[in-house]
Parts: structure tokens; sequence; C-alpha cells
């Protein structure tokens, strides 16, 4: 697998592969939103969530990658950093929140300050189009941010908190999405770093899930944790493992970008399982997010 993967590095046919996993992550991660935000608090939910892909990892360091080059180690603490900050900034905005509201801030944040990121940190230079497709993206995720804001009413009293919380958190998306494209790009084998990313970004939000579920006297039976977790697991490995090999294989911005399309799967989740409206008005700013996805990919 690892040599397949290196062989289509910097040709077309990796170029291909690389947007179809940036768009299988935004469907993936608009449901691991979904599932942080349902009926579990998004504490407790993350906790058993990053638990169980960290046990999903152990087997797959241990027994089928090989081991990671010793810097390799100093830029996994950094990930375990900047991650845990990101986890515990999105739960924040999950508990003030409205899903559909906040989901897109976060997502509509990250991208530009991504492909800014990737300019400095790998050269990586926008066209034209490139710029037109990522603005009209834009104003279609902050646009749906915008109405949701208006015509929710749900989480009234905590909401500007939960606005500034959904812009912090994706500013640390941009930061971890470039971050961990340096990481895997400085990796002889992309599959060690992955699998140790998992691993190691698995150990701070079980303790901290523990220690808030104490304190707030909520208990960790009954709840479906004990499917609910290694669902939303897979979804994690299978999400942030996707776009990690697309940043590998493309632009880091472009992927960034394409994975923004989550939005839309998003909302369609927030009105399928959390019960949240979705009108003509949300439909045609979703329509304008996969026109800027399109202009993104096949314009320069």
């Amino acid at each position: 697998m690892t040599d397949w993967f290196l062989a289509i590095e910097g040709t077309e046919i990796g170029r291909q592969f690389a947007f179809f996993l940036a768009l299988m992550a935004g469907v993936l991660h608009a449901a691991f939103g979904a599932m942080q935000k349902g009926s579990v608090d998004p504490w407790i939910m993350r906790g058993a969530i990053d638990i169980s892909y960290g046990l999903m990892a152990l087997p797959v360091v241990f027994y089928i990658v090989p081991w990671p080059e010793t810097y390799q180690f100093v830029i996994l603490v950094g990930v375990w950093f900047i991650h845990t900050a990101y986890k515990i900034l999105q739960a924040m905005a999950y508990t003030r929140g409205a899903y559909t509201v906040v989901y897109p801030i976060v997502r509509g944040s990250a991208p530009l300050f991504t492909v800014i990121g990737a300019y400095f940190l790998f050269g990586e230079i926008f066209g034209l189009g490139e710029w037109l497709g990522l603005l009209i993206l834009l104003s279609g995720i902050f646009g749906l941010a915008v109405y949701n804001l208006v015509t929710n009413e749900v989480d009234r009293k905590t909401l500007n908190m939960a606005l500034g919380l959904a812009f912090c958190t994706g500013l640390f998306v941009a930061l971890y999405t470039t971050y961990d494209a340096y990481g895997i790009r400085n990796s002889a084998d992309p599959f060690t770093f992955v699998a140790w990313l998992f691993l190691i970004d698995s150990f701070a939000m079980p303790v901290v899930a523990f220690v808030y579920a104490q304190k707030n006297k909520i208990l960790l039976r009954g709840n479906g944790l004990f499917w609910r977790g290694p669902i939303g697991g897979v979804l994690v490995v299978t999400s942030f493992g996707s776009i990690l090999l697309a940043t590998r294989l493309d632009k880091v911005g472009e992927a960034a970008i394409l994975r923004e399309t989550s939005v839309i799967f998003a909302a369609l989740m927030g009105w399928l399982f959390l019960k949240e409206k979705v009108g003509a008005y949300r439909l045609l700013l979703m329509s304008l997010i996969v026109l800027g996805a399109v202009l993104v990919e096949f314009l320069e």
C-alpha cells in the first residue's frame, strides 16, 4: 500500500485520488460533527471517540507500520498540543451554540487561513480561478452561518460566546491542517505518521471528559457511549486520515477547501437527525459552496 501511494505522488492519478479523499473527508467529518453535537454531551462524546480511535491505532503502530524516525516524535508533540487546543475549543463552541450555526463558522474560517499558511510554508500559489472559487465557497459558508444565526432560536443566550469560540476553532483547524501536512510530507512512510498521530492525539480528551463528567455529575453509562464512541472513532480515522493523505498528494490549500463541502452534508444531517430546518435559501447557499469547490478544483 505504501509503495503504491508513494508511486502516485506527483502524478495526475495522485491528484485525482487526493480530490476523492478530500471530498470523502468532508462527508465523514460532517457525520462526526453531528455525532458530537447529538444527544450525548459534546465533552463526553469527544472523550469516547478519542479513546476509541486511540485503541484502534495501537496495533497499527506496534505491528503494522514502520517505527517513526526520531525527528517525527518532535513533530508529533506539536500535533498533540494543536489538536488538543482545537478539540477543547470545539467542545466549548458546541455546548454554547446550535450545530448549524457553529459548524459553518468553524469550517468557513479555516480555508482562507490554510491557503495563506500553505503559501508561506509550502510555497503554494493559487491562480485567479482558484481564488474566485474560494471566495464563492466562503460566501456560501458564511452566508449559511448568518442565515442560521438569524433564524435559529436555540442557545440564544450563549450565542455570542459560541460565535467567538467557533471562529477561534476555525483558526486552529487551519493551524492543524497546515502543521499536519508538514508532518506527513516530512515522513518517509505517510501511514506511520497517520497512525502515530491518532495514537498520540487520543491521550488528552478522555481524561478531560472524565474530569468534566465527575464535576458535572454526568453518568457515563446508559447513554450509548460503548457503541457511539467506536463509530465516531471510525469516522475520525477515515475523515482525518483521508485529508492527511490528500495533503501529501496535492495542494494543502486545495484539499482544505474541498473538505469544507462538509457544511452541505452537515446541514443535511442537522435536518435529518437533529431536527434542524433546511429551507430554499440555505439550499441556494449550499449550491454556492458546491460551485466554489468545483472552481477551485478545475480552474487555475
